[in-house]
C-alpha cells in the first residue's frame, strides 16, 4: 500500500491494542472483584493516545477482531484523537482482553487473553503504508510486536524503508508472557537494535538488551550498538536517558499512585512530544518523567494521559515548591 503524504504524521505507532478491564475495587484481589470498567489499552495504542493529548497528530497501526471489543476500539480512538484509518479487523479471532489488579503503589499482576492468536500479531507486510511510515515524524515499534509472524516481518519491513532514521524508536516492552519462545526475545531485540535510533525500557529489559545489569553502562552498551538515545526507565530511581552529548537522570516526582500500569507510555507520548520540539535531552526527559507520574496518580490509563498545560503546570508548581 502506498500514498501521496503532504502531512505526515507526528507519532505513528504500531503494535498491541486491546481492552482493559480494570477492577472497581482497588487492592483486592481479581477473584474477589465485584465490577470492572473497560478502556482502551495496549502499549503502542496508548502512547499514541498521549501523544494526543500534547496535541500531536497521532496513528496507530494494529489490527482487532470483528466484534464488539473492535468496534469499542475504533470508536474510542477517533474520540481520543487517534487516527483509527490503519486499524484493520481479522476474521475469526476475538479482540484481546486484559485483566488488571490494582495494589498501589508498585503492584498491578495483569493477567492477558490473547488467545488463540492476537489480530495484533497478525498486521502483514502487504497491508502496510510504507509511505506513511517513512515520513512519519516518529515511527513507534514495541518489543511485543516480534514475538510472532506476520507482524515480525511486518515490524522489519517498516523499519526498512525507515532506514534508522532519526526518531525511529523501540520500546522494550517486554513481557515474557506473550512470548511462545521467550528465550527468543533476545535474538530478535539484537536484530531490532540495528534498525532503530532510540531506545526505551525499563532497567530489566535494558538488561534483557545488553547483559548490563546498571542502568549507566545498559545505556552506554545500547549507544554502543548503535542507537542515538538510550532511556532506562528505573521505577522508584527515576529515569535515566543518555545520548552522545547528555546524560540525564531525573528521579521520580513524589505523587500518590493509584494505577502504575499507564505511567510508561504516559512517559513515552510525552518524550515524543519534546523531541518534536526540538527540546534538548534534559527537559524532554523531564517533561516526560512528570508526564508519567500524573499519569500514575490517576486510576484510569489512556483515557487519563496529561494534556501538555498539565504537565507544564505540575512541573511550575514542583519547581515554585522547591524554591
Amino acid at each position: 500500500m502506498q500514498s501521496n503524504i503532504t502531512n505526515p504524521f507526528d507519532v505513528l505507532t504500531i503494535g498491541r491494542v486491546g481492552i482493559d478491564l480494570y477492577p472497581l475495587q482497588s487492592g483486592t484481589p481479581l477473584d474477589q472483584v465485584e465490577s470492572f470498567q473497560k478502556y482502551i489499552g495496549g502499549s503502542a495504542t496508548n502512547v499514541a493516545i498521549a501523544a494526543a493529548q500534547h496535541g500531536l497528530r497521532a496513528a496507530v497501526i494494529t489490527r482487532t477482531g470483528m466484534d464488539p471489543f473492535g468496534k469499542f476500539i475504533q470508536d474510542e480512538l477517533i474520540r481520543l484523537g487517534v487516527s483509527n484509518h490503519y486499524v484493520s479487523n481479522v476474521h475469526n479471532v476475538p479482540t484481546p482482553v486484559v485483566f488488571a489488579e490494582i495494589f498501589p503503589p508498585d503492584n498491578f499482576p495483569l493477567y492477558y487473553y490473547r488467545e488463540p492468536k492476537a489480530p495484533d500479531l497478525m498486521i502483514e507486510s502487504k497491508e502496510l503504508d510504507l509511505d506513511v511510515i517513512k515520513e512519519a515524524k516518529i515511527y513507534w515499534s514495541t518489543l511485543t510486536g516480534l514475538s510472532d509472524e506476520p507482524s515480525r516481518s511486518a515490524h522489519f519491513t517498516a523499519w526498512n524503508v525507515r532506514n534508522r532514521c532519526a526518531h525511529t524508536v523501540l520500546d522494550l516492552d517486554y513481557r515474557s508472557t506473550l512470548w511462545k519462545y521467550p528465550n527468543s526475545a533476545k535474538v530478535q531485540i539484537t536484530n531490532a537494535l540495528r534498525e532503530v535510533s532510540i531506545v526505551i525500557g525499563n532497567l530489566e529489559e535494558c538488561e534483557l538488551a545488553t547483559q548490563e545489569s546498571d542502568p549507566q553502562r545498559a545505556a552506554s552498551a545500547l549507544l554502543d550498538k548503535g542507537v542515538e538515545i538510550a532511556v532506562v526507565k528505573m521505577g522508584p530511581q527515576g529515569v535515566l536517558a543518555k545520548s552522545r552529548n547528555e546524560t540525564v537522570h531525573k528521579l521520580p516526582y513524589p505523587v500518590k499512585v493509584l494505577n502504575g500500569l499507564g505511567a510508561g507510555d504516559s512517559f513515552g507520548g510525552a518524550f515524543c512530544f519534546g523531541l518534536l520540539q526540538g527540546w534538548d535531552l534534559e527537559r524532554t526527559t523531564n517533561f516526560a518523567n512528570m508526564a508519567g507520574a500524573i499519569n500514575a496518580s490517576r486510576q484510569e490509563c489512556a483515557t487519563a494521559m496529561p494534556t501538555t498545560q498539565e504537565v507544564l503546570t505540575a512541573l511550575a508548581q514542583t519547581e515554585r515548591e522547591e524554591k
